[in-house]
């Protein structure tokens, strides 16, 4: 209806310029919205205010002259001019309630359109360094990038998500290191593992593989490891140079070939439970785009390269620096160290690179909130690289905050104290996970109840929702057991019965939810449908409580049928947007 409204006032604009009553060059952006109160009817425009001072008209006199040059339509009742110029539009009772017959024969496609056909859009999220699980704090951006990338599928984008695997560089390192330590320690060697290293018991968990499957094929005498080796930070040192010190004793004595076992042992074990993770939260990746094939591919050289062909290099200090400040970045970047070595900026730059050259028309990237100084300089490379910046959008999650009993639960990924993902989800399952991640915007800090998470009550969302559901799936079980059935036929051309007040607000609730997706598509933002979704509930929780819908009447019934049918309809597939289950039963 939103958009016929905006077609019916393009028309009368069409009109009032062929009559030269308008300039014919005006051009307006039609905006229409719903009303918060139906006294003022069912939609509003604004285009009256929009136009008026170029148009040299009094705002409310060319909001009566479109009006008088609107053209006929069956379902609009009444057109008002309101305030200092807005236009009122209210639709006629019946046209409210077509909404059922709509949702009933669309189904699960309902909500769902084609204005961004065509569009192809990347969302790379997560993108947790492989060195041990997912923790609650990925797991926000987990739900939040999925649920981004079904509402874009469902406004007709191509959606392809993708996994950087950070599987090169100096963190990947530590944690072969620290599995090589482990693996030394349960055979008997007498070494401590750095204060930098890896703590968590899966690294025990894949030195004992090792073991199992090498034997003491790795076995170095931990006096030789040790020799010379400088302090490490509890007994004065710094722990950094101390854990550079020993990656390089470690390559050194086990020799490019046995230290990529270790290191691919620790690689590929904690990224397949990554992966497994994320498949059992349903997340689903199209693509895992591994760091080391940017320097294979030689893209991080190419990127580089073209960077100094452009000028936006300099030499200094022996090393290579990207010139980011002239891009509005705080400070100047270093791409190649002296050592020769390229940086993880480096890396992003020939990524970034490389996203761009695949032809996606967006580009998304989101990532942790404490990534926020990270952004100007990825998006002054991709400017110095002559690329369109406007194409990436970088959305910032914060980590959700834990709590249990009341109690705030710490976590330190390194020491290996924190809650995976895979705990959470066995604790509160896989929909109040989903649900609780994305009911905040991104950016906003989130506290994550586990109580109310598992509570059976109104007073968690998730099970208020899906509860509605149920209601809906016991109430057609009951017309059965009273040997009755239902007749969507028969309730489609009964709709008219529908005089109640909770009937109309409900059916103007399930029409607005094609808007909500695509606003929230759009801007990204999930936590819209959550909050639709919630008041949806509301809405049918409360015409549940105050009707009966098997009654005698078969017109009535049948209607009734129709509208909570249509409303179990758009929980279901609001809810398969977000990843939750809708059960039946509860």
């Amino acid at each position: 209806m939103k958009t016929n409204i905006e077609d019916l006032i393009n028309q009368a604009i069409n009109r009032l310029q062929q009559q030269g009553t308008l300039d014919a060059a005006l051009q307006p952006k039609i905006q229409v919205t719903r009303t918060r109160d139906v006294a003022h009817g069912d939609f509003a425009s604004n285009v009256a205010l929009m136009l008026a001072k170029n148009a040299g008209w009094q705002p409310r006199e060319l909001a009566q002259a479109l009006i008088d040059a609107l053209p006929d339509d069956d379902h609009i009742h009444k057109v008002e001019i309101a305030g200092p110029g807005f236009i009122n539009f209210f639709v006629h009772q019946q046209t409210t309630l077509d909404i059922i017959r709509i949702i009933l024969d669309r189904g699960d496609r309902y909500g769902t359109s084609e204005i961004r056909h065509g569009e192809k859009v990347q969302i790379e999220f997560v993108s947790a360094n492989p060195t041990g699980p997912l923790h609650v704090g990925h797991g926000r951006g987990a739900a939040y990038g999925a649920t981004v990338a079904s509402l874009m599928r469902a406004i007709g984008c191509e959606v392809d998500c993708e996994y950087y695997v950070n599987d090169a560089g100096r963190q990947m390192d530590i944690l072969a290191v620290s599995v090589w330590l482990r693996y030394l320690q349960q055979l008997d060697a007498n070494i401590a593992l750095p204060d930098n290293g890896y703590k968590g018991d899966y690294v025990r968990d894949i030195a004992a593989e090792l073991v199992r499957h090498h034997g003491g094929v790795f076995v170095h005498d931990p006096r030789l490891i040790m020799e010379d080796m400088p302090p490490d930070e509890p007994a004065g040192g710094d722990k950094e140079i101390h854990i550079d010190a020993l990656i390089h004793r470690a390559k050194q004595l086990l020799g490019a070939d046995c230290y990529r076992v270790i290191f691919e042992a620790g690689l590929d074990t904690i990224l397949a439970d990554i992966a497994d993770d994320l498949e059992e939260f349903g997340v689903h990746y199209d693509i895992w785009y591994s760091e080391q094939t940017l320097a294979d591919r030689h893209l991080v050289d190419q990127a580089v390269q073209q960077l100094q062909n452009s000028g936006h290099i300099y030499q200094k200090n022996g090393a290579l620096w990207f010139r980011s400040t002239a891009f509005g970045d705080e400070k100047d970047r270093v791409v190649i160290r002296d050592n020769g070595q390229a940086t993880y900026f480096a890396s992003d730059i020939a990524y970034h690179m490389d996203k761009f050259a695949r032809g996606f028309h967006r580009v998304i990237n989101i990532w942790g909130a404490d990534h926020h100084g990270y952004v100007p300089r990825v998006k002054a490379a991709i400017n110095a690289l002559g690329e369109d910046e406007t194409k990436l959008d970088i959305l910032l999650v914060q980590f959700a905050i834990l709590y249990r009993s009341g109690e705030r639960v710490q976590m330190s990924t390194r020491s290996g104290s924190f809650v995976t993902l895979r705990e959470l989800r066995n604790e509160v399952g896989n929909d109040a996970a989903r649900f609780f991640y994305v009911m905040r915007k991104s950016e906003q800090h989130m506290d994550f109840d586990l109580d109310l998470a598992k509570s059976q009550s109104n007073d968690n969302p998730v099970y208020y929702i899906q509860y509605a559901h149920a209601r809906v799936c016991s109430v057609i079980r009951q017309l059965a057991e009273k040997n009755l059935s239902h007749d969507i036929a028969a309730g489609n051309d009964n709709l008219e019965l529908l005089t109640e007040s909770h009937e109309t607000d409900l059916a103007v609730q399930l029409a607005k939810y094609p808007e909500v997706v695509e606003k929230a598509a759009i801007n990204a933002e999930p936590h819209l449908l959550v909050h639709y979704l919630r008041e949806l509930a509301n809405q049918f929780h409360t015409y549940y409580n105050a009707h009966q819908f098997i009654v005698d009447d078969a017109g009535i019934r049948n209607a009734r049928l129709n509208l909570i049918s249509a409303a179990s309809q758009v929980i279901r597939n609001g809810l398969e947007l977000l990843g939750v289950s809708a059960p039946e039963m509860m």
